[in-house]
């Protein structure tokens, strides 16, 4: 079961960093389809948030098809969700562990290792000029 972690001065609503978490865990294979989120009440007493928040946080998640809610019993990973195979995923860190060693031997900073992610990721919509 996931158990999540809230940034206060990340500047990111509460409720989206839960949908953020939940999406990051499915993309991981952390939560598989048919895996139970933790109630309302347990999110509220681990957290101390107010409860409409994490019904919000669930609804958006629902509303992506990525849970299902099923009332008085739980929320739980959608069947039809697809997370990338344990050996792909434990391959792909190893790799990418290796390129952040070789980036911080260069000299990059967590901020410079994310934004070259970031460009690299997402390259940016207007071309640079030289």
């Amino acid at each position: 079961m996931i158990e999540f972690h809230l940034e206060a001065k990340s500047g990111v609503p509460t409720y989206l960093q839960l949908v953020q978490q939940v999406r990051q865990a499915v993309r991981l294979g952390i939560l598989r389809p048919g895996d139970q989120l933790p109630t309302v009440k347990e999110v509220v007493g681990s957290l101390a948030i107010n409860p409409n928040t994490v019904l919000r946080a669930y609804r958006e998640l629902d509303l992506e098809g990525l849970v299902d809610a099923r009332r008085g019993v739980g929320t739980f990973i959608s069947e039809d969700v697809a997370p990338l195979p344990p050996d792909d995923v434990k391959h792909l860190r190893s790799e990418l562990a290796r390129w952040v060693s070789r980036a911080r031997a260069a000299g990059l900073d967590d901020d410079n290792l994310a934004a070259l992610f970031a460009d690299t990721v997402r390259p940016p919509a207007v071309s640079r000029v030289a």
